[in-house]
Parts: structure tokens; sequence; C-alpha cells
């Protein structure tokens, strides 16, 4: 699982909190990360683009300005008047004003209240993040206790999920019921974007699945129950994929419905298999058709189910993880354990990644038949 940064003894002074950080944090690949995040949010892609093509002494000047005015642009308009001012008083250093006699001057040394301007600006916009983080928090716990307890278990399949969001809380859905009589329910969702918002759909969706999967026995009628709720009490703009899995004991049959996901990898003896995408996404079109499809399994056959964070984790290059990577290494995998398995593929990606952090959500959920 993701780990957040490493946060000092508590207690310990502040001189000796700056101290641990130089000699333990990697100032350098962090702050490079740090400008990095800023570039990107700060200045849009059509900036992007005219700074790629400049000479680099005419993009050291028009980098700064445009993320000015972008930092002005999104502040508040009481902080942004603040700034601007703070700005003018740096600007303008140690200024006196003298009368034409020479009998009265005023004025001074503008820079400290310049810098104390600045320190106000900060410590309003640091109370806000910790605010919010305090209420991202709450909201974490609560998708942490809707996330399986256990991994699931069934008679003659072998099964392993995981799930890490790319930031404190995330839009991707991992979750199974147990059904009667001798199956299994799977549910991989990813919800349109990243945060709160996904979060709380995730949420809609899981809990929609929960109450439908035991009275809709056929999956497209499943499907398009699920679809109608989303595209009604849905927020606009967002919508999720899903595909849902159920497994029989008895035959090694796996009955799935794909709303817009990702094709799921079978892998068996004489090679690797996909099945054709059938639907479009949940909550987009409320008369959209579903269909079922169903495969069966023979020994040592794997499926492996996946969200759009592991095929586009990208490296400090920029370069896509990329299914094909994965349609490599899946029939290394086929004869061992499906959390041998995960736990391989996760290592992978991570070593891709070179310390990198994720862009997006990362969902996995690996099936063995048992022989």
């Amino acid at each position: 699982m993701a780990h957040g940064p490493r946060r000092p003894p508590a207690g310990s002074s502040l001189p000796r909190q700056v101290l641990d950080d130089i000699r333990h944090g990697n100032l350098r690949r962090e702050v490079g990360r740090d400008l990095t995040e800023l570039y990107g949010f700060f200045l849009d892609d059509e900036q992007q683009q005219r700074v790629a093509a400049m000479a680099r002494p005419k993009r050291w000047l028009m980098v700064p300005w445009w993320a000015l005015k972008s930092l002005l642009r999104k502040l508040p308009a009481p902080r942004r008047v603040l700034l601007v001012l703070a700005l003018v008083f740096a600007l303008l250093g140690d200024t006196r004003l003298t009368s034409t006699d020479g009998t009265f001057s005023i004025g001074g040394d503008l820079q400290p209240l310049s810098i104390a301007l600045l320190l106000v600006i900060l410590m309003l916009e640091l109370k806000d993040k910790l605010v919010a983080r305090d209420e991202i928090e709450v909201a974490r716990q609560v998708q942490l206790a809707l996330l399986p307890r256990r991994q699931p278990a069934l008679e003659g399949w072998d099964i392993w999920l995981y799930t890490r969001p790319a930031n404190d809380v995330g839009g991707d859905l991992v979750d199974f019921l147990e059904l009667p009589p001798a199956r299994l329910a799977l549910a991989l969702g990813d919800v349109s974007g990243k945060g709160m918002g996904a979060a709380l759909l995730m949420a809609k969706l899981q809990a929609t699945l929960r109450a439908l999967v035991p009275q809709d026995t056929e999956l497209a009628e499943l499907g398009a129950h699920v679809n109608r709720i989303l595209c009604r009490d849905g927020v606009g703009n967002r919508y999720a994929t899903l595909l849902y899995a159920e497994l029989e004991a008895a035959t090694g049959r796996m009955r799935l419905l794909n709303a817009g996901h990702l094709l799921p990898l079978i892998v068996r003896a004489g090679g690797t298999e996909r099945l054709a995408p059938v639907a479009m996404p949940l909550g987009m079109f409320p008369e959209a058709a579903f269909a079922e499809q169903a495969v069966t399994l023979g020994p040592d056959d794997l499926v492996v189910l996946y969200s759009d964070g592991l095929s586009e984790a990208q490296d400090p290059g920029g370069h896509f993880f990329g299914e094909a990577r994965l349609v490599e290494m899946a029939p290394s995998l086929r004869r061992i354990p499906a959390a041998s398995a995960g736990s391989i593929l996760l290592a992978e990606i991570e070593r891709f990644l070179a310390g990198g952090r994720p862009a997006d959500d990362l969902s996995l959920a690996i099936v063995r038949r048992l022989t």
C-alpha cells in the first residue's frame, strides 16, 4: 500500500525537525517533483506548448509571469489584493516622500511589510489546507471502511484483490459478494476523475450494486438497472466504468458484465485472449443496452482485471506502462498463487514508476482457476 511522507517525532524542536528533513529527506527529488506539479497546475496545456517552443532565456521570464497571473486568478479576492500589495511593497523597497520645501518626509523600508503580508497569505492558505485535510481524512476512513476486510474465498478458485488511491481518497471500486449457491461476485469499477467527487460516486455505485445484485439474476438487466439509477442520481459530467464478474465454484464458469471498463486479460496454456467490449460506461445514457459475456476457465487459467491506473502509470520520462507490457509478463504469472502474482505485478509497476507519484488510482483483481 502507498505510504505518506515520513513525519518527524512528536514534540521535537523546530530546528531539529529542519535538520532531520535535510539529513533524511530526499530534498532534491521532492523539490523537483513539487516544481513539476506546480508547472502543470498553474500553466495550461496551450501555455506549456508555447513554453516548449521558446528559447531558454525567454522561457525563464515567461514561466514565472504566467504562473503569477494564474496564481492571482485562483486566489480569493481579499488574498489577491494582499498579494498585489505585498509585491508592490517589495518592488518599492526603501521609499520616502519628502515635501518640496524639505520640512518633513514620510515613508521607510516597505520590504518588512511585504514579508508580513506574504506570511499572512501563507498562513491563511495553510489554514484552509489543514481544515480540508481533516475533512478528507474522515472521508478516507469512511472509504477504507467500505473496502473488503478480507480476500474473497470460493472453492476451486484463488482470488486476490487490491486497490490504491492516487490521493487520500479515490474513485476506484473493488468489492465482492458471496452469492448462493456456491457463487462469488467481483466488482471492479472506475469513476471518472479523482478526489472527493469520484469517491462519493464510487460509494453510490457500491451501495447500488450491493442492493441490486441479489435481485437481478440476469447481468444485462443488472447493468441497465444500475445505469438508470446513476443517470438519475449521478453527478453531472461524471460516469463510471464497471467490470462485474460472477464465479461458479463447481463449473469454472465466469459470467461477465463489462460496462466500458478495460478488457479483462485471460491467460491460458495456449496464450492470452480478450473479450470484446459490449457496453457503454454507466451514468451516461439512460437507455443504454448491456450484454452478458461468459467464459469457462480450465485448471491454472488466469484472469487479470485492472483499472487504467495500471496501463496508464507513467515513469519520470512520461512513458506509459501500457497494456503490451502486462500481456508480455502475464504468462509467467499463470501457475503461481494469485497473491504472489499480484505482488510481482505491483513490484514491476513500482520499478517502472522509479519513485514517481502515481497519477491515477490503481485497482487489480487476480482470478485463478485451481487445478
